[in-house]
């Protein structure tokens, strides 16, 4: 069996550079073509162990789309949330201390202790809001 990719640090450091070029969310399958077209022989499923790495690590943010498929984006330190356009991507790391307070209310409220939740909240960003009134 070949080397794991934690070893295999260029590699890993190739789709870690790519991610944090794109905007917003991106596929792996994009992130496979970005390394492709610039002369990289990582394999897909490599991009995809690296991406999985990146997010056990909190290097990166994962999300599943609409339409099932799993989307990465280059991540800022600590617990965050997103606002995420719908038509080009665009995402913003926004900070709500009311929602964090209401996980622990709603947590404690049925018995549970040490909450944890992700949110991210859909819209339309200004450009695109444009494109659709035009």
């Amino acid at each position: 069996m070949g080397e794991t990719l934690k070893r295999n640090t260029k590699q890993k450091s190739a789709v870690r550079h790519a991610l944090s070029e794109a905007v917003g969310f991106v596929s792996a399958q994009q992130l496979h073509q970005v390394l492709k077209n610039h002369g990289s022989s990582t394999s897909l499923a490599t991009v995809y162990r690296a991406l999985n790495e990146l997010v056990s690590s909190g290097e990166a943010d994962s999300l599943q789309s609409a339409d099932g498929e799993f989307l990465y984006r280059d991540c800022g330190e600590g617990h965050h949330h997103h606002l995420i356009c719908r038509g080009c991507g665009q995402t913003v790391e926004i900070e709500a201390e009311k929602v964090e307070s209401w996980a622990d209310q709603v947590a404690k409220s049925h018995g549970f202790s040490s909450p944890s939740h992700t949110i991210d909240i859909f819209g339309a960003c200004g450009p695109c809001q444009k494109k659709v009134a035009k």
